[in-house]
Formats: structure tokens, sequence, C-alpha cells
């Protein structure tokens, strides 16, 4: 039987009917946005495209599509599972992008949203005394191996390890490193930050680390919830993980290598707790400022 929030549907006709109706109970059903989109607009437009196997670049003209029964039938399954079982939409797609690159996801894996997306290509060479002499970087906490990957494309001489403690997470790494064609350059490795990775010396160390503190992963919405707890959940404090990566840091880095760390609303406490080690914070385009960049030569004479 049909959810309340889905009756009525037989009398949508066009991809517009949808796209209308759609963004309407997105609101009535209190969605939570921001792992594919921040728009109800944009997510469920993507949601139909994707569904109806149309292009992502359709012009308005695809909102006149007539749909057939099955396409209907198939409209509707998807919005239920958003709908009512709140499953995100990049589960439903198997799919996340990250500006022109798109990364398989499912559930074993955290939805790729990240500020290094910009970051990368903007501002990470300023911070490396010869990026093009860059050989050996890491991505910490990896999930889909989405930041290994972009970070493999921006040093494309630069060998590069994808580090995360899910063996199940690192199964679909394996599937994007494959698809992206990066099998030689990049490598997986299961570990507790660098436990199990082999004696290196990196250029570049990066992590999205796990940072919510674990009460407000409890109350985080159904959505988030479906994601797995691993990838969120950074202790009480949300900086468990943090605090491990900078300790370990101190001896992978080569001497004039970087540690750039996104922590979501964990800056203020960045800045409590490793005032000694001066933080520097990232300009990001929405304000948010939550990446932060540390050199070898601070942690060198740290003593956390």
């Amino acid at each position: 039987m049909k959810s309340d929030i889905l009756r009525g549907t037989q009398k949508l006709a066009t991809v517009g009917d949808w796209l209308r109706f759609a963004e309407k109970s997105y609101a009535r059903a209190g969605v939570a946005l921001g792992q594919v989109a921040a728009s109800a607009h944009d997510e469920t437009l993507y949601l139909l495209l994707r569904t109806l196997d149309l292009p992502l670049d359709s012009d308005a003209r695809v909102l006149k599509k007539k749909l057939t029964a099955a396409e209907r039938e198939s409209v509707e399954a998807v919005f239920r599972r958003r709908l009512v079982e709140r499953v995100p939409a990049a589960y439903l797609t198997r799919e996340a992008w990250l500006g022109e690159h798109r990364f398989y996801v499912d559930e074993r894996v955290i939805i790729p949203r990240s500020y290094f997306l910009e970051i990368i290509p903007e501002q990470l060479d300023g911070w490396l005394a010869e990026p093009k002499k860059v050989t050996r970087v890491v991505d910490v906490c990896t999930g889909s191996g989405c930041l290994a990957i972009l970070l493999a494309k921006h040093f494309p001489k630069a060998r590069v390890d994808a580090v995360d403690l899910s063996p199940e997470a690192l199964e679909v790494a394996a599937i994007n490193v494959k698809a992206h064609r990066l099998g030689r350059r990049v490598a997986l490795h299961r570990s507790d930050v660098f436990d199990a990775v082999p004696a290196a010396k990196y250029d570049v160390i990066l992590s999205n680390p796990p940072y919510e503190p674990s009460g407000h992963c409890d109350a985080l919405p159904a959505e988030f919830q479906q994601e797995p707890r691993l990838a969120l959940d950074g202790g009480t404090d949300g900086l468990d993980i943090i605090r491990k990566l900078l300790r370990e840091a101190r001896t992978r880095l080569t001497p004039h290598g970087i540690v750039l760390i996104e922590v979501g609303g964990l800056r203020a406490a960045m800045d409590r707790e490793f005032a000694a080690l001066e933080p520097h914070w990232l300009h990001t385009s929405d304000g948010s400022d939550c990446v932060c960049a540390i050199n070898a030569a601070r942690l060198k004479k740290w003593r956390g």
C-alpha cells in the first residue's frame, strides 16, 4: 500500500509533473539534504534523470517528456525509497560525483562530499615547496577512495596510498581505483591510521576523517544514519582519529611535507587543543573554512 505522501502519483504524466510533486513531497516529509545536493530541486531532478536513464545535462525540454506506465512505476519506487525509507539518493543510484568525477558508492561507504574538491586543485600546491616533485601522498580514512583518486590525478607522477580501517570500504575503493585506471599508482591499505601501513615518507598527508562527536551521530537525520557509523563517529569529542593521525604524522612526513585535515565543525576545538601546531585554516567558497594545514616543521617540534 502506498504511503500517504505518494498518493495521487497516478496523475503525474510528465517529468515536470514529477519534479514539482517530488519537491513539495521533500518539504512535507522533512527530507534531509546535503549528501548529494543542497536543494530538493537539484536532488529530485537528479533522481528523475538517473531513474529514466536520461542525460544529466538534459535541458528544460526534458520536463515535457511524458512517462510510460513502466517509467512511472520506476520513478514511484525510487521516491518511495527516498521519501518513506529515507534511503540516501546516492545509494539509490549507486554513484556520487565530486566535480566532474564519478564514483561508485553503496551502503559500505560514506557518500563522498568534501571541501578537498576545491582545496586540491586551487590551494594545495601553494603549501608545497616543489609541487612538481611530489612523489608520494596518502589519503587516510579513504572510504570510497575518491580523494586518493583526486590526489592521483593532481599529482600524475606520485604514488598514492589509500588507507581505511573498514574492509568493506576498501572493497568499494578498489572498484573506483579500477574504474579510474589507477591501479598501478594507488595502493589500498587496511589500517587504523598508519598502524599497518608500510614505512614511507609522504609529501602530503590528507584526511577527511570521522569527526562527528558520538552524541551527534545519535541525533543525525535518518539519511545520515544509514551511512557507516565507523565513517562518521570521531569519539566523545570528535577528535579521536585526528589526535592519532597527528601523532603518527610526525614520523611520516618529508621535511617539507604537509598535513591537511577536514574537520567539519571542530575548528574551535582544534584551535584549543592543537594551538602549538598553529593550524592554518584554508578558505572555502562557502566560508566554512574547515580544512586546516599543518607543516612538518611544526609537527616535528610538537610534544602532543
